[in-house]
């Protein structure tokens, strides 16, 4: 058995730029990843079965999970199979990448446990069929976004302390990318102009208008700094450079909704384990 992390992400700002004609979406983003992480157990089975259980989806069809799709897009040999144990730590439908993360860990981990060599060109071209922001999960790198969110630039950020407000509803990325008062037309920004404080959320009013839980859990949290909402929603969170200040006020935080404190880094732990294991082996 090997067991890895699946760490969340943030989005610090998120633009649409356009839509394409194949329905998707043009976007610009900073994906900053985070020490919130999943956590897969994988075994190695020998008769061409995958099978998946999580807890904390009973009711999830097989189908379903992204870690099933992940395997089963794999070109695999014939009785090569995989268990696969899900340790849910990220909320679901809460914008932090759980089930992308949850993917792209499956990928890298079947790699190489099943030995396929695949480069990570092809491994980003499978996760793509899965979800626009596999890609991020399997660079491994916080990095600035184009494209539909596979154009990637790494980039070193300072750390960070995030105060995260999960206000237990679930947003749906179709939903909120389908609504006819979404902007979309969001002109590109620099990095520059990011640091600057030129960026927004695109999907913010609109997640704030379906969600009041998100429009109220924004408006506590706008208390205590710039309150921002990653990707569609519906985590909410707030940038402190202390940890110490961001403790003190999640102490704060109301009963009923999920906190976390989570930490920004630049490097996944995933890449720095399976790293590790490629020089052990």
């Amino acid at each position: 058995m090997i067991t890895l992390p699946a760490p969340a992400k943030l989005n610090l700002f998120l633009h649409i730029t356009g839509r394409r004609p194949d329905g998707f979406h043009n976007i610009q983003t900073i994906f900053q990843l985070i020490d919130l992480c999943d956590r897969l157990h994988f075994r190695l089975r020998n008769d061409g079965r995958i099978s998946v259980q999580c807890s904390t989806l009973p009711d999830l069809s097989l189908e379903d999970f992204t870690v099933y799709k992940a395997a089963y897009l794999l070109p695999k040999k014939p009785k090569q199979g995989i268990d696969i144990q899900i340790e849910k730590s990220i909320p679901v439908g809460a914008g932090l990448g759980g089930g992308s993360s949850d993917a792209a860990t499956t990928l890298l981990a079947l790699n190489f446990l099943w030995q396929l060599e695949l480069d990570a060109s092809t491994l980003l071209a499978i996760g793509t069929q899965i979800g626009a922001d596999v890609s991020i999960f399997i660079g491994g790198n916080t990095a600035w976004a184009e494209g539909i969110g596979n154009q990637l630039t790494a980039l070193t950020l300072a750390p960070l302390y995030y105060l995260l407000i999960f206000p237990n509803c679930s947003v749906s990325t179709a939903e909120i990318f389908s609504a006819p008062q979404l902007t979309r037309d969001t002109p590109t920004i620099t990095l520059r102009d990011f640091r600057q404080a030129d960026s927004k959320n695109d999907c913010t009013t609109v997640t704030r208008q379906l969600f009041p839980e998100v429009d109220a859990a924004l408006q506590w949290l706008g208390q205590y700094g710039e309150a921002k909402m990653s990707g569609t929603g519906s985590t909410c969170f707030v940038a402190f450079s202390n940890r110490e200040l961001a403790e003190d006020i999640q102490r704060q935080v109301p009963n009923g909704w999920w906190s976390r404190i989570a930490e920004g880094i630049n490097r996944s732990p995933l890449h720095q384990v399976l790293d590790n294991h490629v020089v052990n082996t």
